[in-house]
């Protein structure tokens, strides 16, 4: 009798083993609670954790680790904690993103310069097939392009859509200040004036179509045509 009670509890145990997997990072009570500290910027939590040695790339149900979550709601001082301690700055999330591109994307300069000495790996793409510097570029960011420029990125990369930063400056950008500059500063870096899109169409012409009198004053003097 006793034999056959220890094998039924051996069943009753492997089903429950089955039916609940459990990740010991992800799913931990303190991984939980390293999501939660950097979600509420709470930098007291995340200094006893992180003193604690609690593995520092828990992610959540779209595959976010704190420090993308700290870089999505522009928590500066979490995420300068979670870097400074040696969180992956390339780690990706189920929509493609990863600390690094983020960051660029929506401006963080500041995060951008601690991540630099971390080591971004510039292979890692967007959703869009492209790298940090072309949605930055796209979106006027002209601190966040500054940095970019100095981490040595490919100016020249060109993503999905067949478009490069400049091309990407033109096409989606108003040709404002703010484009005008990010226009300036990559042209000044090295950016290619005649990589054309998949139709053939140089930036240069894109920049006349749209109006945008300085970016293409700009495009021609850098040798566009």
């Amino acid at each position: 009798m006793s034999q056959k009670i220890t094998w039924l509890v051996l069943a009753l145990a492997a089903v429950v083993t089955v039916a609940m997997p459990y990740d010991a990072n992800a799913e931990s009570a303190a991984g939980r609670e390293l999501l939660v500290a950097a979600e509420q910027d709470d930098g007291v939590a995340l200094q006893r954790l992180i003193a604690a040695g609690v593995p520092l790339d828990p992610v959540d149900a779209s595959g976010r680790t704190p420090l993308l979550i700290a870089v999505e709601r522009n928590h500066g001082g979490a995420a300068a904690l979670l870097i400074a301690a040696g969180a992956n700055i390339n780690a990706q999330a189920a929509n493609a993103d990863t600390p690094w591109l983020l960051a660029a994307a929506l401006g963080r300069a500041d995060m951008l310069r601690l991540m630099i000495p971390k080591g971004p790996d510039f292979t890692i793409r967007n959703r869009f097939g492209g790298n940090a510097l072309i949605p930055a570029c796209e979106r006027g960011h002209v601190e966040a392009v500054r940095v970019l420029l100095t981490s040595g990125i490919d100016i020249n990369h060109i993503n999905n859509l067949g478009w490069t930063c400049l091309l990407e400056i033109v096409i989606l950008g108003d040709g404002g200040p703010r484009h005008t500059e990010v226009a300036r500063l990559v042209l000044a870096a090295g950016a290619n004036p005649n990589i054309a899109d998949k139709d053939g169409v140089s930036p240069l012409a894109h920049a006349r179509r749209k109006g945008q009198r300085e970016i293409e004053r700009l495009i021609e003097a850098a040798g566009g045509r």
